[in-house]
């Protein structure tokens, strides 16, 4: 018998069957013999409701209350859910966050999981019942109500894999694991059977949406084994886990893109020590989350500096940036909202040479003008123009020998579609 812990988002439990769904598959996983913990996000665009709902009341609400409120989008899901499984004769218990023993610090909106005491769910779970909890939340130890931020859910899960010792955590949403790259922009993209911890956290903080960044940093430093699915099918997604040594890794493991970023360059500041000290601690100070930076060639005693940092930090951004720029003697700054980030990720770039030659070869080829470039020894990032991402991931899929022999086809399904695969085989 194994615990299996089962993370499934939005769209996941975005509709009573959906939900409905989500519940057959937890049964059928119980049935198997396995203790089962369910992780369960807001109901498709819950969260951006709530906040929607804030931002028209008090257009700078305090993070405590925001906490507040964003945590009861799970809530909902969880108590639905414990509902659809008890109606279908098995036994559920729901948990919140801080019912399941998840401890963060006291930072509201971004907190960090300390602890896991999850005493309550082995209970439970003891007693032949399957638990749900909430994602995204828990509790401070001052007791107060925590949210971890946007994608939190899949930190849960494996904080509570990890605390519960479970056997496989699995991340389900509305895509079957973990392609080369987004298929929808690569029609050739492939499915990948496994991607060690390294790679699946360089592509996740580069862009590739399928799993939070923060939840493959938690699995890689406790050997938590995620295993990425679709909560519409019974196939077999993506492992992430540690590299077999074994095995020779591929050159490039996929290729990620991120379109969420924009860029600004100061220009004309002295070149001397300190500036960028001061430019970079004034960002800091306004919790701004810088990326990529890059300096230019001093000419006359002065250089520009640009980097680039999410869309979301723009306001911080630009504020800090316009104080600053009197303080240093620069001339003005450049916003650039049209770009976006290209990253090619493998283990195997560590012992290869000419991957930036080949990459940089095929950009040029097709004619994508690159605006700077980020390395580490597993990732090489560039930024470029927003209008040729499209061109720029496909073309480097193709240079690295990514593409698969067939088409990726997206197709949407009707709530009776999905009712009927998920319930296929069963």
């Amino acid at each position: 018998m194994a615990l299996v812990v089962a993370k499934f988002g939005g769209t996941s439990v975005a509709s009573p069957e959906r939900i409905q769904n989500v519940a057959k598959r937890l049964i059928s996983i119980k049935q198997q013999g396995n203790d089962v913990v369910a992780v369960v996000s807001a109901m498709g665009k819950t969260t951006d409701e709530l906040v929607g709902l804030a931002a028209a009341l008090n257009e700078h609400p305090s993070p405590r209350e925001m906490d507040m409120l964003l945590s009861t989008g799970e809530q909902v899901s969880m108590s639905l859910l414990a509902m659809a499984i008890n109606a279908r004769g098995y036994r559920a218990a729901s948990f919140t966050g801080w019912q399941a023993g998840i401890i963060t610090d006291d930072r509201n909106g971004v907190a960090k999981i300390v602890e896991v005491n999850a005493q309550r769910v082995r209970d439970k779970l003891a007693a032949g019942a399957i638990c749900v909890v909430a994602g995204f939340q828990g509790i401070s130890e001052s007791k107060e109500i925590t949210t971890l931020g946007r994608g939190g859910s899949d930190t849960t899960a494996v904080a509570l894999a990890w605390g519960l010792n479970a056997d496989v955590c699995e991340i389900y949403s509305d895509v079957d694991g973990v392609y080369s790259a987004d298929p929808r922009v690569a029609p050739r993209a492939r499915k990948l059977e496994q991607v060690s911890y390294d790679d699946m956290l360089e592509l996740a903080s580069a862009g590739a949406g399928v799993l939070q960044s923060r939840a493959v940093e938690l699995a890689r430093k406790f050997h938590v084994v995620i295993h990425s699915r679709s909560s519409f099918t019974d196939a077999p997604g993506t492992l992430i886990k540690e590299a077999d040594p074994s095995m020779e890794q591929a050159v490039i493991t996929g290729i990620a893109h991120d379109t969420s970023e924009v860029k600004i360059t100061i220009r004309d500041l002295d070149d001397t020590p300190g500036i960028a000290s001061q430019v970079f601690s004034a960002l800091a100070g306004n919790n701004v989350n810088v990326d990529m930076i890059i300096q230019n060639t001093s000419e006359d005693g002065h250089t520009d500096i640009s980097f680039t940092f999410p869309k979301g930090d723009l306001d911080r951004a630009q504020d800090a940036v316009r104080r600053l720029i009197p303080k240093i003697g620069a001339r003005d700054y450049v916003l650039n909202e049209n770009i976006a980030k290209v990253s090619i990720v493998g283990t195997g770039m560590k012992s290869t040479p000419g991957v930036s030659a080949r990459a940089f070869g095929a950009l040029a080829e097709n004619k994508v003008n690159i605006l700077m470039i980020s390395t580490s020894p597993i990732r090489l990032s560039v930024v470029i123009d927003a209008d040729q991402v499209d061109l720029a991931v496909r073309c480097l899929h193709t240079t690295f020998g990514l593409d698969s022999d067939s088409v990726y086809e997206e197709k949407a399904l009707s709530a009776e579609e999905l009712a009927a695969k998920a319930a296929k085989g069963r």
